[in-house]
């Protein structure tokens, strides 16, 4: 029967001028075993029990062309039995990484970090031999090949095909990489993941999709399909594609891939990633056939980037489905409730496997999920499960909810760079609400807007630092002033209460519209004052002509913000324009003590 479905698929190409039409075309257009792999042991040294080497092995021959891609690889000598392996893809602008396979060899892994992009490699010398793409290019000083069907120089075929597209050559790299992993010696070829940030998200879901020797597989801030698609009535995330949109949806389009994945799968998400879209991203994964082989670990308020119980999960779910040593609870139950003439609810029952350290139910009402403020909402607990009400102000508002559920962990698990974290964080489900359902059930609109943005007593729970622990460049920032609940009213000033000690310069950034190009131009405004030390709190105030942007205007209100920020030291950097630094990198003392952030 297989033989026959193989001839079939076959028969079909060839109808078709030889072009790929689906997916699984595409995975039975290459066999990644057919070809010698061609390896190339670039240089190879040993660190604290662990066997490093770069290496480079024959992606394929295309245009006449071999194509050749460089990568590291790393595993721990004197292993008693075979290692399981993982493949690490790296995202955009990036390079392999020395740090992921040396940890991963760390942890008992056989790591392979491939070079997709070519970038001169840690550790090698001039000279050494590096990724070579031939007469084909599908690195980004090709951009435009990432969203391309049609033939060119540096494309593979001469006729309109997925084959032309960049992602379809860098998975082939990919899943070449799984043949180098399967073929070491040190390396059990039945216990291989895949792993990758941003583009190498994609990439993750791009190889797990075609390629069934993937057992375990973590894409992170990327992956996630339906881009060519309006979404909540918003601009498709990519606009336009070289040829037909149709064929490169069916052929490229992530969602595609998804129902073809076989491993269990781990998404990495960050809840305002531009790139790997939060709503995208749990749109994929329900498409993956066992949903009870998926999770999900969302990093509240960030872009692009976890925190560290975000992070120790992609391990730990290769350590399970990998190696047998963890299990991971089950995703966390969320539901919730719209009866009629009431107030939205939700409960949440977690899997209780593993103890529980704490418990986080978010929701918001603004539909684009890159500059969406989560609401972190009140609970009530009866010691098994937790339940919220999710007040809002208006019906005519979609309503969007998740919850974070964060377990504690048996002993300490080390991170990267030495960094250790004692809890791992496992998202729910994602439920998203249209105003026509709010209006039919006649939902209770009981919140209303306040004047106090933060009043700081639970902390930066609503913020996300950048450089928390760097005194000169700490930055805390907060999407809370595009929420209608505390967008800031006409004729309103910025008032800041905060307690310091030490004179120094604190600087207020605001920005407008950010990735809202459709609502109008995005902008960045600054205000820096000095402000004079004082050993009780004090309040300073921002008026809105005080905040500049690069060119010297203010915004005209604070009705199209998007985020607000305070910092020690920042760095504008308009788009064609000369950068400027604000703050002098000399903080005194320590941080502020914030009392309140209000409109006066």
């Amino acid at each position: 029967m297989r033989i026959l479905l193989l001839i079939a698929t076959f028969i079909s190409t060839i109808a078709r001028g030889g072009i790929p039409q689906t997916v699984s075309e595409i995975s039975k257009d290459f066999d990644p075993r057919a070809d010698d792999l061609e390896t190339e042991v670039i240089r190879e040294w040993t660190e604290e029990s662990i066997k490093f080497r770069v290496v480079r092995y024959l992606v394929g021959t295309f245009r006449g062309a071999k194509s050749r891609v460089a990568a590291f690889h790393a595993y721990p000598l004197n292993a008693e039995e075979k290692l399981p392996g993982v493949l690490h893809m790296h995202g955009g602008g990036q390079r392999a990484s020395l740090s992921q396979v040396n940890y991963y060899a760390s942890r008992g892994y056989s790591s392979l970090s491939i070079n997709w992009g070519g970038r001169e490699m840690e550790r090698t010398k001039t000279g050494d031999l590096n990724t070579d793409w031939g007469t084909v290019d599908p690195t980004q000083k090709n951009v435009p090949g990432y969203f391309n069907l049609l033939p060119g120089e540096k494309f593979a075929n001469t006729i309109e095909s997925p084959r032309n597209c960049n992602w379809y050559l860098l998975t082939l790299a990919g899943r070449r990489g799984i043949t180098f992993l399967e073929r070491q010696p040190e390396v059990d070829a039945n216990r291989i993941g895949i792993q990758g940030h941003s583009m190498g998200g994609n990439l993750t879901i791009y190889v797990a999709g075609t390629d069934s020797r993937v057992k375990a597989a973590s894409p992170s801030v990327g992956g996630s399909g339906f881009r060519t698609q309006s979404r909540n009535g918003l601009p498709p995330q990519i606009r336009k594609v070289t040829g037909s949109r149709e064929l490169f949806d069916r052929t490229m389009g992530y969602e595609n891939y998804a129902p073809l994945i076989t491993a269990p799968v781990l998404h990495l998400g960050a809840c305002n990633d531009f790139h790997g879209q939060m709503d995208d991203t749990y749109a994929t994964g329900e498409l993956i056939p066992n949903q009870n082989a998926v999770r999900y670990s969302f990093a509240p308020h960030h872009n692009h980037r976890f925190f560290p119980e975000q992070q120790i999960a992609r391990p730990l779910w290769f350590d399970q489905h990998l190696k047998g040593s963890f299990r991971l609870p089950a995703t966390p139950e969320l539901h919730l409730s719209l009866e009629t003439d009431t107030v939205p609810r939700v409960i949440l029952r977690p899997d209780r496997s593993i103890p529980i350290s704490r418990v986080h139910i978010y929701y918001s009402i603004d539909v684009d999920a890159r500059s969406r403020f989560w609401r972190r909402a009140e609970l009530e607990s009866d010691g098994k499960s937790w339940t919220a009400i999710l007040p809002i102000m208006n019906a005519d508002h979609h309503l969007f909810a998740f919850a974070n559920v964060y377990y504690r962990l048996a002993k300490p698990e080390f991170l990267p760079r030495n960094s250790s974290i004692d809890e791992v964080c496992l998202s729910s489900k994602f439920w998203s609400v249209a105003p026509k359902e709010l209006k039919e059930r006649r939902t209770l609109t009981t919140d209303q807007p306040t004047r106090i943005i933060d009043d700081f007593k639970h902390g930066w729970h609503d913020w996300y630092p950048i450089n928390a622990g760097h005194k000169p460049l700490w930055q805390y920032w907060t999407r809370k002033v595009t929420d209608p609940k505390w967008r800031g009213p006409e004729g309103a000033k910025l008032a800041l209460t905060l307690k310091m000690p030490d004179t120094n310069e604190l600087i207020v950034v605001l920005k407008e519209n950010t990735w809202r190009n459709y609502r109008g131009k995005a902008e960045t405004y600054i205000a820096l004052k000095e402000i004079h030390g004082e050993p009780e709190q004090q309040t300073v105030l921002f008026d809105l002509a005080e905040f500049k942007s690069s060119k010297g205007k203010s915004p005209k209100d604070w009705t199209q913000l998007d985020e607000l920020g305070l910092c020690a030291k920042y760095e504008l950097r308009p788009r064609g324009g000369e950068r400027k630094s604000f703050g002098d990198g000399k903080w005194k003392g320590d941080l502020p003590k914030f009392v309140r952030l209000e409109w006066k």
